[in-house]
């Protein structure tokens, strides 16, 4: 996920570190998704997870990404770690009996779905299954969006799916990255979806 790699670097490779931390809290949160875990005992260890693993670990790869000048993979890890300690706030919130405001929400899922469906289009530039994993992330947004502006429950059921395969996405990638080096190709990992325009000398 750097756009420089031949730049020198300062930490290891951290993408397969906010990929599981990623993956960890999409697993918190499917029992959830599911419907199959909805008690305030459900909602407090979810939230938990979430800010550990989704902001914890992501937050951490994303300063580490940035220190490595890796602008792509720092920016996105950074934003999207913030928006892990955010779904902690909310289940905690909720298993307290408080409600987040609706429209603040909807409106703050808006402005994310724009953040990454640009996030999107450039990681395409670098492969396939980022772009894949991206798009995901789209999709969710696209159903929350619709059910938050029609109110209906019908989407619940496709958004929890997507919940799990952008987990189990996210662990697929950070294993390509893990193993791929030291024991082959073990992992699918495809390169970029467009090519970058041939920069001209002036």
């Amino acid at each position: 996920m750097s756009e420089a790699q031949n730049a020198p670097t300062i930490f290891a490779e951290p993408t397969p570190l906010g990929l599981i931390g990623l993956a960890v809290g999409c697993a918190a949160l499917a029992p959830i998704a599911l419907g199959l875990a909805l008690t305030p005992a459900a909602f407090k260890t979810a939230a938990m997870l979430c800010l550990l693993f989704g902001g914890g670990c992501q937050f951490l790869a994303g300063a580490m990404s940035l220190a490595n000048k890796n602008l792509y993979g720092g920016t996105l890890f950074t934003a999207f770690a913030f928006n892990w300690v955010m779904n902690w706030w909310v289940l905690t919130s909720i298993a307290g009996g408080v409600m987040p405001d609706h429209a603040v929400m909807l409106s703050a899922d808006i402005c994310f779905l724009l953040i990454f469906a640009a996030m999107t289009y450039g990681f395409g530039f670098f492969s396939g299954l980022l772009f894949f994993f991206l798009l995901v992330i789209d999709l969710m947004y696209v159903l929350k969006i619709i059910a938050g502006i029609t109110g209906t429950a019908a989407l619940a059921m496709p958004v929890a799916a997507l919940t799990i395969l952008l987990g189990l996405t996210a662990l697929w990638i950070a294993f390509a990255l893990l193993l791929n080096p030291v024991a082959g190709k073990l992992f699918w990992f495809p390169g970029p979806v467009f090519k970058a325009a041939p920069h001209t000398a002036r």
